[in-house]
């Protein structure tokens, strides 16, 4: 049974009354319940720059927040995505993490024949995002293309699978089909990851 799991929140705004924010800590919440270590990383909580060229990407020590990030990650055998769908794609602040965190050593090796080394691999992933859209309008007329482009050219990129996502629209909705989505993260927290 995994035992190790991080969740990364990537909502930009610290606010803890975010839907994102919530679904995130029942989703800790049921994993702790099954028995299983639980770090969290909120990215709102994070202060680190943004790269701003390939060489950096390549050859830059990453700031002390981003080790501390990717020990984080490393540690995990279980990692839980959570973000808002910010005009089509994830947010700004989010993608500036990934980007630092999954560099180079830590997430990939380039070699020799052009496919990168997975060095995440072993790892599986939940990916849960949110809108204001209705889900199926996100998935039927935009392809959920963010989270497609998610899974495939980061996360499956550097190892991580199986990846399963959830998406939740019209989060504005009514409190009951809330309450509804943070009883179900708190029983995917605690589910068999495999």
């Amino acid at each position: 049974m995994t035992e190790r799991v991080t969740l990364i929140v990537g909502h930009p705004d610290p606010d803890r009354s975010r839907f994102g924010h919530a679904l995130a800590a029942a989703y800790a919440d049921g994993a702790r319940a099954a028995g299983r270590h639980v770090r969290v990383l909120t990215i709102a909580d994070l202060d680190f720059p943004l790269l701003r060229g390939q060489r950096d990407w390549l050859e830059g020590t990453p700031p002390p927040v981003i080790a501390w990030a990717q020990d984080d990650i490393a540690w995990a055998e279980h990692i839980a995505i959570f973000y808002p769908l910010w005009l089509g794609d994830v947010p700004a602040l989010f993608k500036a993490f990934l980007e630092q965190v999954m560099r180079p050593g830590f997430a990939l090796r380039y070699c020799k024949s052009g496919l990168p080394e997975k060095l995440l691999a072993g790892r599986s992933a939940d990916v849960v995002v949110t809108m204001g859209m209705p889900s199926f309008i996100y998935r039927a007329w935009y392809g959920a293309h963010s989270l497609r482009s998610l899974k495939r050219n980061i996360l499956n990129l550097v190892g991580i699978a199986p990846v399963h996502a959830t998406v939740i629209g019209s989060v504005e909705g009514n409190a009951k089909a809330r309450e509804r989505w943070l009883s179900r993260m708190y029983a995917r927290g605690g589910r068999d990851y495999g």
